[in-house]
């Protein structure tokens, strides 16, 4: 199906509380593949109780072909969250682990992924211009970006690109996502980083590259993870910043990484050699946009979740119920 062919996006509905559980039902159902059987184990209900979930689900049009992302968002723990960090709202992904099952930190993420992709269509505006970072949740959303043109909308890639023996490089997500939404999609031709800041300069001034970097003063939206400093970060997976890198940034303060950037943890942006030599939005032009979609699970992330939210980067924030807790408590 062409991007011509998909579907027009529909009208929010309103919206209650219990159509977050509603959501999660249908993500575990639709998304997961789960059995009606296996999802009442995991609620502790009935089957028939699933079925008539799932049935309110689609009546309520939080199912169509695609799952209303603002359904996540009504929960009272979402509202505490938004208020306690003044954000514009909190999209929630729950989790429903049996006493004799765990649940994988990858299968979190790509639950909250999933719902990060349905938040984002249900923000993105006619007109948007939406900036676009990478990495392992940022991929997996764009993977699973609904279907469904938005018009006039812009897609920007944030971020050079860069090696990754387990993601493709950074314009995939961008592309993926541009192509979902039937909009024009604008990627960076260059590196994330190079060998000497004279390359580094010289290439900024390259006429497409310029272009390609002044993007960045019109976006409406941008779309991002956070990462931790701790050494098996993807910045170093990728080949960004060496171990010894970490280090140095790390004594200097820095607590997390923000679109190849290092901040400490009241969002202030750590300056090392290594920023002379990248190509990408600085902290500084990632905060001026004021439309920051945050989205990270995970306990281990919270300390750089925290970080990004105290510099104001962040707009909204799409998250699982216990990282969330954990921010509210930490805050």
């Amino acid at each position: 199906m062409s991007s011509e062919d998909a579907p027009e996006r529909s009208e929010r509905t309103p919206l209650n509380k219990s159509d977050a559980l509603l959501a999660n039902v249908a993500i575990l159902y639709y998304k997961d593949g789960l059995t009606q059987n296996d999802i009442a184990k995991r609620l502790g209900v009935s089957r028939p109780t699933v079925v008539a979930y799932l049935r309110q689900a689609r009546e309520l049009n939080i199912v169509d072909i695609r799952i209303n992302g603002a359904s996540f968002t009504v929960s009272n723990l979402s509202r505490e969250i938004k208020d306690a960090f003044d954000l514009k709202d909190v999209y929630l992904a729950s989790v429903f682990p049996t006493e004799d099952e765990s649940i994988e930190a990858i299968d979190v993420m790509r639950h909250v992924a999933r719902a990060g992709a349905m938040a984002v269509y249900d923000l993105l505006q006619p007109g948007d211009v939406l900036g676009v970072a990478w990495g392992q949740t940022i991929q997996c959303l764009a993977e699973e970006m609904p279907r469904g043109i938005i018009r006039n909308v812009k897609i920007c890639q944030m971020i050079g690109s860069m090696k990754s023996r387990n993601l493709p490089a950074p314009e995939t997500s961008s592309i993926r996502i541009a192509a979902n939404l039937g909009a024009d999609c604008f990627t960076l031709h260059a590196p994330a980083v190079l060998s000497s800041v004279e390359i580094t300069d010289a290439l900024k001034r390259e006429p497409l590259i310029r272009s390609q970097l002044e993007n960045f003063s019109i976006l409406t939206k941008t779309l991002f993870s956070v990462g931790n400093c701790e050494l098996d970060t993807q910045i170093v997976k990728s080949g960004i910043a060496t171990t010894e890198q970490i280090g140095w940034y790390k004594e200097h303060g820095a607590a997390a990484v923000i679109c190849g950037r290092f901040i400490d943890a009241i969002g202030e942006q750590v300056v090392g050699e290594l920023d002379s030599r990248m190509i990408g939005i600085t902290p500084a032009e990632l905060k001026a946009v004021g439309d920051g979609i945050l989205v990270a699970s995970g306990l281990p992330k919270v300390e750089a979740m925290l970080a990004a939210l105290r510099g104001g980067y962040v707009s909204y924030l799409v998250t699982d119920e216990p990282t969330g807790q954990k921010l509210l408590s930490q805050r």
